[in-house]
């Protein structure tokens, strides 16, 4: 957590745990307080596959959660995560609560502990949480009973986006053992990238960071990944590329001279892509700065599986709400 400043009333100290998703039960919950294993992972991501297949049904809609309450709890603006959530709890036939932190005793002073404990007071099975505070979701598991998913907290994690992006590599490519991978642009501020070097070094994936020395410092390779700052050398017949955009409302100070500058020495144009391995994939988490991190030509062309990547979000988080709920995996399986 390196660089990373952590709100002192959330947290007790730096190394707090990861968990892509926290069970129901404060019993089960301590066992899920590290990253989730391979194998963990690919329950997840096999679990997410069975509910594709639902997804491209006539009817799309499935019992799982039929009398469970979800309570989508935005503290931080949202567009794609958001509608994602609700859409996959709608498909699982589960109560909706949409929180507006706008329109919220937050807004008078009200902790985020206080507010989320009378929102459990409300019978609420599941709290989706998306806080600029890192460490919110981790917080929030130690003081409720509830079932807490993390749709992204701060600079730290957003892991239904690893675990998407991972079921779309693993889409196109089969096994990522050993599959070049670079993750180019703003990698110090991001959560993406974080979720994704998790899940990508489990699955043994050759990971590599490429991006300004200030936006991706060398101690990223304790986790596991390469560190570089020669985008031609690291581009060099790579198999995926996932372009992250400039994270400017996590920035204290400038990091870079310009935009622009940013642009020509790592925005991925046409040339730049012709030293990817020739069938690479082109991803990006969305929103996208075309003309920035990348050229439009590229986003929409035929190397790009952006909006792939969303489509399979709606998966993901099904299987994540299923699997809370203590779905299994094998019993993914409703006529229409």
């Amino acid at each position: 957590m390196h660089g990373i400043p952590l709100p002192e009333d959330l947290l007790e100290s730096e190394k707090f745990p990861n968990p892509l998703f926290t069970p129901s039960t404060k019993a089960e919950q301590g066992a899920h307080d590290a990253p989730l294993s391979a194998d963990e992972i690919v329950t997840v991501l096999d679990t997410a596959r069975a509910f594709k297949a639902v997804g491209e049904r006539a009817i799309k809609k499935v019992p799982a959660l039929r009398g469970k309450t979800v309570i989508n709890l935005f503290v931080e603006p949202s567009t794609r995560t958001r509608i994602s959530f609700e859409l996959c709890e709608q498909r699982l036939s589960a109560d909706i609560i949409n929180f507006s932190a706008e329109a919220s005793s937050l807004k008078k002073g009200e902790t985020l502990k206080d507010t989320a404990r009378n929102l459990e007071a409300l019978n609420a099975d599941f709290i989706v949480i998306r806080h600029s505070a890192s460490g919110s979701p981790h917080f929030l598991s130690r003081v409720l009973n509830s079932s807490i998913i993390n749709a992204g907290d701060g600079a730290h994690e957003h892991p239904t986006q690893g675990l998407l992006d991972t079921f779309t590599m693993k889409e196109h490519l089969g096994s990522l053992k050993g599959r070049k991978v670079v993750i180019l642009g703003d990698i110090l501020f991001s959560r993406v990238a974080r979720s994704n070097i998790h899940a990508l070094v489990k699955m043994g994936a050759a990971v590599t960071l490429v991006g300004p020395s200030t936006l991706v410092p060398h101690w990223f390779t304790e986790l596991g990944v390469s560190v570089s700052h020669d985008l031609r050398s690291a581009l060099a017949d790579a198999e995926v590329v996932m372009l992250l955009r400039i994270q400017h409302e996590r920035q204290s100070s400038g990091h870079f001279p310009s935009l622009g500058e940013y642009t020509s020495m790592f925005g991925l144009n046409q040339t730049r892509a012709g030293w990817l391995n020739p069938k690479a994939i082109i991803m990006h988490p969305g929103p996208i700065n075309r003309g920035v991190e990348i050229d439009s030509e590229l986003a929409d062309g035929e190397h790009s599986v952006i909006l792939e990547q969303v489509s399979n979000g709606i998966a993901i988080r099904m299987a994540v709400l299923f699997l809370c709920a203590g779905g299994q995996p094998e019993s993914v399986q409703w006529s229409e």
